[in-house]
């Protein structure tokens, strides 16, 4: 039996958007521009993070975001940054007896921006907060200890193959792949993933209806 159900962040709960988008007006290059180099170095398996480096080579994003922060032009996250189904999909599991958990590889103040939006979670946590980042096994055992519950009775769901689906299943977890943004929607199909995901799911509404038979 299901008591957990853990969340991914981006392009899982959120849309990516404004997230690039401050980016590219920090780097000075088009908003277009860096959305399709997101998309060149996700067709390519690699981190999100080079497309900033394809802008700037050599650039050092944990320096460079300090920067933006101390320019004022840190991140921002709104309510229209989550996806429509995120609220009432996270109301109805919890609505079923499911403790659910968000926890991501974001920043500390993304942590903050999410808990200000007051969704309906028990516990939001990010890989900054916990000082470490996913794919590393001690961020699902983090993640486990957030949950409350044994391995076999939490579902972690997200998007990226390689941070979140396959190490989850590796430290136990059941795991959900959801087929939403670039990540999600090319990687979908990949014999490796399909094998490893326990399920799949093109939206969170869909991932309530089957919850609804885990109880």
């Amino acid at each position: 039996m299901i008591d957990t159900i853990a969340f991914d962040v981006g392009e899982t709960l959120t849309r990516d958007d404004i997230y690039w988008a401050l980016w590219a007006d920090w780097l000075d290059v088009p908003r277009h521009t860096l959305s399709a180099l997101v998309g060149a170095v996700v067709a390519q398996g690699l981190d999100n993070a080079e497309a900033l480096r394809l802008v700037r080579p050599g650039l050092d994003i944990p320096a460079e975001y300090a920067a933006r922060e101390a320019a004022g032009r840190g991140e921002l996250l709104a309510e229209s940054d989550l996806y429509d189904d995120v609220r009432p999909s996270l109301a109805a599991l919890r609505g079923l007896g499911f403790r659910v958990v968000v926890a991501g590889n974001q920043t500390a103040r993304a942590g903050r921006l999410l808990r200000d939006l007051d969704l309906p979670a028990d516990l939001i946590a990010t890989s900054a907060e916990w000082g470490v980042a996913k794919p590393h096994s001690e961020f699902f055992e983090r993640v486990l200890e957030a949950a409350q519950a044994e391995p076999q009775a939490t579902v972690y769901v997200g998007d990226h193959p390689t941070n979140n689906v396959f190490p989850a299943k590796a430290a136990g977890l059941r795991v959900a792949h959801l087929r939403r943004g670039p990540w999600g929607h090319l990687w979908a199909d990949d014999p490796e993933l399909v094998a490893a995901a326990d399920g799949h799911v093109a939206s969170l509404t869909d991932l309530v209806k089957q919850a609804a038979g885990w109880r």
